[in-house]
């Protein structure tokens, strides 16, 4: 009696979770110090930002958890971790209520808060609640007509108003899910095959440093033109400017002076138009200090951004370089570099074997068995309405399909944190690759508030629609026995539109899928205008300048790692760049790209001037991603009308047309241009301005 006791006690599972709970909050804090400044960063941003990123860690943790302890009565050596029936439904409350709230309501508000620019906490609060007032407005709208639906079906009570509430929230979450995760299971496995081929990934790199290094001029322009607002601002001694002068005078402390930054041949040769208001308000300040900090962050983006490709460049073409040589060279580690770079583990021909053999082929090997996973995924996402049995992800989780109440073992709850590990991960990499508004992304050690809370926003709202998902691929009677089930599932099946939805609508997310592989987002952005100009197989421009390709990427890389870039060279100590530079004796000596003379289209100054740096601007630009996609069209019509010349037919449409003598004509042919006035046509004269009936 006392063995079976023993045996059946979750001690053991108990501690596996802990210790696990805390290797996934080691991991979410050294997440966070990667991309944010922890001693600069204010507590009320790492604190939830720790939070929603933890929280929905330990439901992909949580799930196969309750899974493998649904069966309550039985030996607890077959059901791998479990835990009682209390204690799970203390942690699923927990986890998604905090979820829920950080979701909805805190993230969005801290969001603004940190953003809104203004130095009083009251004045960013009210500023963060205006900004949030449009989105709460319409998500209050929704919740209410979702709630008179369900009092009218099922009557008024304590569930029908927690349903709305969490049915509502997961019908919308699951939208957005579907859509980002069907993107991310095609952009995963084919990004590792095309990285597989080391010469297409160099080319893609030298594709992509052309748009880099523009938005990189256009992000150091941006804050050229907003530092010169503060300079010419904090010259103003009297008037409305004396009632800020201390924020001014704080304002003008942060900026850099113009030697510190790279400056572009155009930039060194203009001086930009500063237009500062003759009132000076408080509304005005802080938007020019939200601005200033958005465009130090941006350009803190493309900085990095573009150090880095210049590294992935060299590392590159050190491996296409080795082919003959049987051999890579790296020299010796700057003594400032991390640990990981001063160590190396490999001889110059075993790195040669590692990086031109081994990786290329376990990129591809990776790259299959992704795809397959992804398959899967599409699969039980379409059989599940039609028959759970299909589900081959249920396949490789229930291990013990004979027995009544213990079906998933240890290795079933692995393999389960896989697959929900693999449609997140899926989901949160397309938004990488979506262009949302303001610039958010996430630079190392340099993120921005509003951007960390933005993306953790995301991880937050994401997990809980794909973990109860994941479930879905099961049986139903062995996914309704979950403490899970019983706390969302019964909620959000409480109404026949909440159950079809959640039964119906994944199969959708062959919509995504399909525009994924078949590239339909690059076919209609080229059908509207907006797509990229590829000029490999043109032969009218046989350098390809001007066009965005990889020839003038691959001379703007060669003269930034030459040092004759016309952006010129920034202070390490400053700037905080990484990148090791050829010839510096600090730094490990990286290999600079060789371009056969054959394939040179021109040299690098008749590049210089084929492309213009960015031009000047008479007032603070507007950043690239705020322009949405119907402004973008209606520019490009008013473009296109402004640019329209009148056709000869119509020019000519009038000479040759005689006049009648009752109209004052003398019956010879007069081109229309001599009439120019209308009065001419009631027999009037231009001169006296009279009309003869």
């Amino acid at each position: 009696m006392m063995e079976i006791t023993a045996a059946s006690s979750p001690i053991g599972s108990e501690i596996f979770a802990l210790i696990s709970l805390l290797v996934i909050s080691l991991g979410v804090l050294l997440l966070l110090r990667y991309y944010l400044p922890l001693r600069s960063t204010p507590a009320y941003l790492t604190v939830p930002i720790f939070f929603a990123l933890g929280l929905p860690a330990s439901i992909i943790l949580l799930v196969p958890i309750d899974l493998a302890s649904n069966a309550r009565n039985q030996d607890a050596g077959s059901r791998g971790i479990w835990l009682p029936e209390r204690l799970l439904l203390v942690s699923w409350r927990i986890s998604y209520w905090l979820t829920f709230g950080l979701t909805w309501f805190i993230l969005p508000i801290l969001a603004e808060f940190s953003d809104s620019g203004y130095r009083d906490p009251k004045a960013k609060l009210i500023y963060s609640l205006r900004a949030n007032a449009q989105y709460q407005a319409i998500v209050f709208a929704a919740a209410i007509a979702t709630m008179i639906y369900i009092f009218v079906s099922y009557g008024v009570h304590t569930e029908s108003f927690k349903a709305t509430v969490m049915a509502l929230a997961y019908c919308w979450c699951l939208v957005l899910a579907i859509y980002l995760m069907g993107h991310g299971l095609v952009m995963i496995p084919r990004s590792l095959f095309r990285n597989a081929s080391i010469s297409g990934r160099l080319r893609r790199i030298q594709v992509d440093a052309v748009k880099i290094h523009d938005k990189m001029e256009e992000a150091i322009q941006t804050l050229d033109d907003l530092e010169a607002q503060v300079a010419e601002l904090a010259k103003r001694k009297t008037g409305s400017a004396t009632q800020f002068r201390d924020w001014i005078e704080e304002l003008a402390d942060e900026t850099h002076l113009p030697e510190s930054r790279p400056r572009t041949l155009t930039r060194r040769m203009s001086v930009p138009e500063v237009n500062v208001p003759h009132v000076i308000t408080e509304r005005y300040l802080a938007d020019l200090s939200r601005r200033l900090t958005r465009a130090r962050h941006s350009r803190a983006r493309y900085l990095d951004e573009w150090d880095h490709l210049l590294q992935e460049a060299t590392n590159v073409q050190a491996i296409l370089d080795s082919a003959a040589s049987k051999r890579i060279e790296i020299g010796q580690a700057s003594p400032n570099a991390p640990f990981m770079e001063r160590v190396t583990l490999f001889t110059p021909y075993t790195r040669y074997l590692y990086r031109y053999w081994f990786l290329p082929y376990l990129r591809i090997f990776l790259g299959c068995f992704l795809s397959l996973a992804s398959f899967c995924i599409v699969w039980s996402e379409v059989t599940k309405s039609i028959n759970p049995l299909f589900s081959i992800i249920a396949l490789t989780i229930v291990h013990h399909p004979t027995s009544e109440r213990g079906q998933i073992g240890f290795a079933g709850q692995v393999i389960a944190s896989c697959w929900i590990l693999y449609m997140c991960a899926a989901a949160l990499t397309s938004l990488t690759v979506v262009k949302v508004w303001r610039g958010r992304a996430l630079v190392r050690r340099n993120t921005h508030g509003e951007s960390a809370m933005w993306y953790a926003m995301q991880v937050a709202k994401l997990s809980v629609p794909l973990s109860f998902n994941f479930l879905t691929f099961l049986s139903q009677d062995i996914y309704i026995n979950t403490v899970f089930y019983d706390f969302l599932g019964k909620l959000i099946n409480l109404t026949d539109v909440g159950a079809w939805f959640d039964w119906l609508f994944p199969c959708f997310i062959l919509v995504p899928v399909c525009a994924a592989i078949f590239n339909l987002y690059g076919k209609v952005a080229n059908c509207t205008g907006f797509g990229g100009v590829i000029d490999d197989d043109e032969e009218e421009n046989e350098s390809g300048y001007g066009t965005g390709s990889w020839r003038e990427g691959r001379d703007l890389i060669e003269r930034e790692l030459q040092g004759h870039s016309s952006l010129g060279r920034l202070d390490q100590s400053s700037t905080d760049r990484r990148l090791h530079v050829p010839n510096n004796p600090n730094n490990r000596p990286a290999p600079t790209l060789s371009v056969p003379p054959a394939q040179r289209a021109s040299s690098p100054a008749q590049a210089s001037r084929t492309r213009p740096s960015a031009e000047p601007q008479s007032q603070a630009p507007k950043e690239p991603e705020d322009e949405n996609f119907f402004e973008a069209f209606g520019h490009r019509v008013k473009n296109t009308l402004d640019t329209m010349q009148t056709p000869k037919w119509l020019q000519n449409a009038g000479e040759g047309m005689k006049r009648p003598k009752w109209m004052g004509g003398s019956g010879d042919s007069e081109p229309s241009g001599s009439g120019g006035d209308f009065t001419k046509w009631f027999g009037g004269s231009s001169r006296d301005g009279r009309v003869r009936l």
